[in-house]
């Protein structure tokens, strides 16, 4: 009887069976229900090895591809040895890695930096009219993805196997090995290197639907270019009928060469015009589900200057990018979402899957701005800045909002005042954010449509951006905080209350394309001499590129939040970054000076050193020093580990 376990066997026996047909057989078929059972993992193992140059399509397909081809090579002709037994799924991911990488190595004498050539014959599975891709995630997925794509292959191959595959370091090393690497000793250290960076939350995310090509989303290819391909052949075929021969050289000549739709200038008929009730129906709710609306959709002139203009911007036009946003023409038929006049102005607004562009026209030439919106959702895609003027800001709000109001971040006792929107979307003025110290800090509170799952009140801010920030908000621990600490919506008290104080510092994020802002509270402390109850606030801007800035404030009722620190490009405050310190010094009532310290949840102890020394058990510490005293804080996790303070990295930071 055949038994999924591994069969171990004497010398003799496995020498008998490896020229026996029925007992090669009986090793494929335990083979092949091995692979059946671990499919989706291998393929994960796949996908995450191969590079990210391949694109999301090529990379499923490939990985798909490999894991199939797999079994031969994963199937030997003498059984495994019993020392092996413990790991039957070793030759399968040996197999899987072998072909990953050498997907990943160029083939000999091919020019550096050129795609290698497709194979004439493709090996299955192969999809025809489909571009297929996994479920989007968000910015942590991204940050990720981003990290893997600039290590080695060996090393990503080495980084998969111990979080995901859960394997150890020798264990890693022993498959590496197996599958040709020759310095795999190398890859696993710098795959750890990396592991050690990200901390243990990059487990989750790398199971994740971002990751995982056996869940996929189905798009159509380009079905303009598809159509015109297939008359062409028609033609071709035809013509060489017709000819036999004169004519076939003209049509070789002709035929590649003819420009595709959208290898020429893009016109407006070749815009795409989304069903003004998709959003209801569609799982995915993102700028791809909006409609073309306002006034002049149907003004082919303005649509064909618009589209010019972005494919060639001619001189005098002022184009404006937001950063990690490339300025290239449109690679496919871009979606129109709006073109109309805003305050006299024709104002169009395209969408490429992966940009915003908007076009402007006004007495003193053309305006182009461009912005990332990859993996937008229900939040970061429900309204873009449609024109400024006059310090103020008309956005136009997605068609699954269903209340819009405003707000002052710096009043959150003051209700919410209604906001006018019209017919097309387009709301009313809303004034800009002003003041060097604590101006004027207007938030759009929208909720969105109970027709959609992620029904829910949320706050949108204007940092300069082509689309709103989404500010959310994470408690201190035990105040309503869940088990896992995540970012919630900003519109409960606490939250404008956090909000109220931290959002005064954010000038620094205004223009960096940032996608979202979370306050976290992540420490509380009674301070001295009467000093009154504080609160320490992370709040981390998130950019739609990946990277993020941090601002941490001490918070005081009754008075203005002091700057603690700030930090760029930094993982700090975020789900890779989930223990913090810092410190700063701070004037009592009576004026005595005091080194202020805290941590987060996991901290156990703080240990001051400098020219002031003290240690502490607990997430805070306060301690007498001269004012300009030069100090360090050090925290003690509860794991053991030794945490440094936010800032004295290799990220750097700056103190006011």
């Amino acid at each position: 009887m055949e038994g999924s376990r591994p069969m171990v066997l004497s010398p003799l026996s496995r020498s008998s069976l490896s020229r026996s047909p029925h007992g090669s057989r009986r090793l494929l078929l335990h083979a092949e229900r091995r692979l059946a059972e671990r499919y989706a993992e291998l393929v994960r193992l796949a996908y995450l090895v191969l590079p990210a140059s391949l694109g999301r399509h090529r990379r499923v397909l490939a990985a798909h591809s490999l894991v199939q081809r797999s079994l031969p090579d994963a199937t030997p002709a003498v059984p495994a040895p019993r020392a092996s037994a413990a790991d039957p799924d070793r030759s399968l991911r040996v197999a899987v890695v072998r072909g990953a990488l050498a997907q990943c190595r160029r083939p000999r004498l091919w020019p550096e930096g050129a795609r290698p050539p497709r194979l004439l014959l493709p090996r299955l599975p192969v999809v025809v009219g489909l571009r297929l891709a996994p479920r989007s995630g968000g910015a942590e997925e991204m940050a990720l993805g981003q990290a893997l794509s600039e290590l080695s292959a060996p090393a990503r191959a080495a980084f998969v196997l111990l979080r995901v595959e859960g394997l150890t370091a020798d264990h890693a090393r022993g498959v590496l090995e197996a599958a040709g690497v020759d310095e795999a000793r190398v890859a696993v250290r710098e795959a750890s290197r990396l592991d050690t960076s990200l901390g243990t939350a990059a487990a989750s995310v790398l199971t994740s639907d971002e990751f995982d090509a056996c869940t996929l989303r189905a798009r159509p290819t380009d079905l303009v270019r598809r159509r015109r391909r297939v008359r062409l052949a028609a033609i071709a075929v035809l013509a060489g009928a017709l000819t036999a021969g004169g004519l076939a050289a003209a049509v070789t000549r002709s035929t590649p060469d003819a420009p595709g739709p959208y290898e020429r200038q893009p016109r407006s008929a070749d815009l795409v015009r989304g069903d003004p009730d998709a959003w209801a129906d569609t799982s995915r709710v993102d700028f791809t589900a909006w409609p073309a609306r306002g006034d002049r959709v149907r003004d082919r002139a303005l649509l064909d200057r618009a589209l010019a203009v972005w494919a060639d911007p001619p001189s005098g036009t002022r184009v404006v990018r937001a950063p990690g946003t490339p300025a290239d023409p449109p690679p496919r038929a871009p979606r129109l979402l709006y073109a109309g006049s805003v305050g006299g102005r024709a104002v169009v607004v395209f969408h490429d899957g992966q940009r915003l562009v908007r076009y402007g026209e006004s007495g003193t030439g053309a305006l182009l701005v461009l912005a990332r919106a990859d993996d937008a959702d229900v939040t970061t895609a429900a309204a873009l800045a449609l024109a400024e003027r006059g310090g103020a800001v008309r956005y136009l709000l997605a068609p699954w909002v269903a209340e819009s109001s405003v707000r002052d971040l710096t009043r959150p006792d003051a209700p919410a005042r209604p906001l006018r929107v019209a017919r097309d979307g387009v709301t009313a003025p809303v004034p800009r954010w002003t003041g060097g110290g604590c101006g004027r800090r207007p938030a759009l509170q929208l909720r969105s449509s109970p027709a959609i799952a992620e029904h829910h009140a949320f706050l949108l801010a204007d940092l300069g951006g082509l689309t709103p920030a989404h500010l959310t908000y994470t408690p201190l621990p035990g105040h309503g905080s869940p088990p896992a600490r995540q970012p919630r919506e900003a519109t409960g008290p606490a939250a404008l209350v956090a909000w109220g104080k931290t959002g005064c510092g954010l000038e620094s994020a205004d223009g960096s394309g940032v996608r979202a802002v979370n306050a976290w509270d992540f420490a509380e402390q009674d301070l001295p001499d009467g000093g009154g109850h504080a609160v320490w606030t992370c709040a981390r801007a998130d950019t739609w590129r990946g990277p993020g800035d941090i601002t941490v404030f001490l918070r005081r009722p009754g008075e203005k939040a002091q700057v603690v620190t700030r930090v760029r490009s930094t993982a700090a405050c975020s789900r890779f970054g989930q223990h913090v310190v810092v410190r700063t010094h701070w004037k009592s009532p009576r004026g005595h000076w005091y080194v202020l310290a805290a941590g987060s949840r996991a901290v156990t102890s703080l240990t001051l050193t400098g020219e002031v020394t003290a240690t502490r058990s607990g997430h805070t510490v306060a301690v007498r020093a001269p004012k300009d005293a030069s100090t360090e804080v050090r925290a003690r996790l509860a794991s053991g580990e030794n945490l440094p303070e936010v800032g004295s990295g290799p990220s750097g930071g700056t103190r006011p």
